[in-house]
């Protein structure tokens, strides 16, 4: 079921606030699809998704080798018979602002602070599509 990524309905944006382990897929440089479980956030009002990762991960290295304009990524989640999936371009951001806006907003739906590290960065996802079933 399609789902507006920046007007999901209750149910929808309920799902993504409850604390779920997620997958993040990224394209490895050959095209195939990289999945590694992450922490996610959803934020429709500014249409983005956020991970936070060490900027020496692999998830890192393919969303920066897809260039200045972006990866083509997915992160899922699933629940019993409920789940959804947000899909976007994603870049990496260093900026100290929005590396602790992304711990917060990990902390507040994963209910524990991430570990210190000085290495995070946050991969941002500007979402082009959605879709689930909640």
């Amino acid at each position: 079921m399609s789902v507006d990524p920046r007007n999901p309905d209750p149910e929808y944006l309920a799902f993504w606030r409850e604390r779920h382990l997620c997958t993040l897929t990224t394209p490895r440089p050959d095209g195939t699809p990289h999945v590694v479980p992450v922490g996610v956030t959803y934020d429709p009002e500014a249409g983005l998704a956020r991970v936070i990762a060490s900027r020496h991960s692999v998830k890192i290295a393919h969303v920066r080798a897809a260039g200045e304009g972006g990866a083509r990524v997915a992160v899922c989640q699933m629940a019993g018979k409920r789940w959804a999936t947000l899909e976007g371009l994603a870049v990496v951001r260093e900026e100290p602002e929005r590396i602790a806006d992304a711990e917060r907003r990990y902390a507040e739906r994963y209910q524990r602070t991430p570990r210190p590290n000085p290495d995070r960065v946050v991969i941002e996802i500007a979402l082009t599509r959605a879709m689930g079933r909640a």
